[in-house]
């Protein structure tokens, strides 16, 4: 079935990543190649099993939130339905799609039975069917994942649809914490402090955040349970800055900075806020922390130099370089799970935009946007494809998203206020 599925694609694709030396290697499509056409789908309105000759709302609901979290990944082009009357029973060649998912549901007392086919068009085969029973508010879950299975039979690694995004906004008055899913249709309040709150932070696995509060007068540091309501506890409260903490790969330690003693440095604390040992000593500011995948290097952001620059210190022994060179000023690293590339905001012309650099001293930076507004608090997505960032564009700010090629940019949510501070996870353990 897998070597059928793929072959079907091989049609589709201008440039993919491909294997011929053994039969059994299959061909998967790299989503972030500039050469790759997208692939067209059609996702009509779900059918209720008992009523199949009826379109209903929930029908609609369930397609609309399949057809977004796919094409959420940038590897799909949505076909309108208003092209086919939102109908199942089409001729889907007349259409323009490559591929289409026809879903039914069935109601219950318990719950519902959501079942789903992915089909080829010109082949006629049905290449994935999937069924799943939960209760009515599992629903989004169910439909995330199926296409979290459909995106790793097309790249070779699992879509990223049940991952959660936590951010700052202004919509109650008070900068709050948030947390939403990736369309943006479960957003839940995080924190309840009535004061400004900066740089929501996730420890690995995405239980729980650390997050800046100001509402002490000072800038504490917290962590929260996020599977328990209200379940929050200072981790660092000393005099001056306690802010926005790197988290090692197997969240035991975390790179904090502090300005107890006056300057703003780098400090390894264990997971409960003791201080191991000093990173940085009054040379400038150093702020901003990345720890790399493998939890042997950190990137941060020192204007020792003279101007905020990007640097990368080694662990082990200490030692420090310079990695970026060119910009005015570049600042809030964030080191991709891949381990190859770190996202930051560059100043140009006025402007801040977001770039890519190879972790390698020496590198050439890339410019992955170059519109109007400050481009700002860049993240990269779990799979390392895609960069999460905050656009500001006069007095509004709101979140966006551009695949690490630089296409693909859109706005995420529609949410009441500004959005700051975009912070990316996985799961929830």
């Amino acid at each position: 079935m897998k070597l059928r599925f793929f072959t079907a694609f091989l049609v589709l694709l201008l440039s993919i990543s491909s294997t011929t030396a053994q039969a059994n290697k299959i061909a998967y499509i790299d989503i972030t190649s500039a050469n790759a056409r997208k692939i067209n789908i059609a996702v009509p309105w779900f059918v209720n099993s008992d009523q199949p000759g009826r379109l209903q709302n929930l029908g609609r609901d369930l397609a609309d939130t399949l057809a977004g979290s796919l094409v959420f990944h940038g590897i799909f082009n949505l076909i309108p339905g208003e092209r086919y009357g939102n109908r199942q029973d089409t001729n889907w060649k007349s259409t323009g799609a490559d591929f289409v998912v026809l879903g039914t549901y069935t109601l219950s007392a318990k719950g519902m039975t959501i079942e789903i086919r992915l089909l080829d068009v010109a082949g006629g085969d049905m290449l994935m069917g999937k069924r799943y029973n939960g209760k009515r508010d599992h629903q989004q879950s169910m439909l995330f994942r199926f296409t979290d299975s459909v995106v790793k039979e097309m790249t070779g690694e699992s879509g990223i649809s049940s991952s959660k995004i936590a951010f700052v906004s202004d919509s109650n008055g008070h900068k709050e914490a948030y947390l939403t899913d990736i369309l943006g249709q479960k957003v839940r309040q995080i924190t309840r402090h009535k004061n400004l709150v900066v740089s929501p932070r996730f420890l690995p696995g995405g239980r729980y955040m650390t997050y800046t509060s100001y509402h002490s007068g000072n800038s504490n540091l917290y962590i929260t349970d996020l599977k328990q309501s209200r379940t929050t506890r200072p981790l660092s409260r000393r005099s001056g800055m306690n802010l926005a903490p790197a988290w090692s790969p197997d969240g035991k330690r975390m790179i904090l900075t502090l300005s107890k003693d006056g300057n703003p440095d780098l400090f390894l604390l264990d997971r409960k806020g003791k201080i191991i040992k000093q990173l940085t000593r009054r040379s400038g500011i150093n702020v901003s922390p990345t720890w790399s995948p493998d939890g042997k290097q950190v990137a941060f952001v020192s204007d020792r130099s003279g101007r905020p620059q990007i640097y990368l210190m080694t662990l082990g022994n200490g030692k420090m370089q310079r990695l970026t060179f060119k910009g005015r000023e570049n600042a809030e690293p964030d080191w991709s799970p891949k381990g190859d590339l770190i996202t930051y905001s560059s100043l140009v012309d006025g402007s801040y935009q977001i770039f890519t650099i190879a972790t390698v001293p020496g590198s050439s930076p890339r410019q992955i946007t170059n519109g109007p507004g400050q481009h700002e608090s860049p993240t990269w997505s779990p799979d390392g494809k895609q960069i999460l960032f905050s656009l500001r564009k006069g007095q509004n700010q709101k979140i966006y998203a551009v695949l690490k090629n630089g296409t693909h940019m859109r706005k995420l949510f529609n949410i009441n206020g500004n959005q700051t501070y975009p912070r990316w996870t996985r799961s929830q353990d």
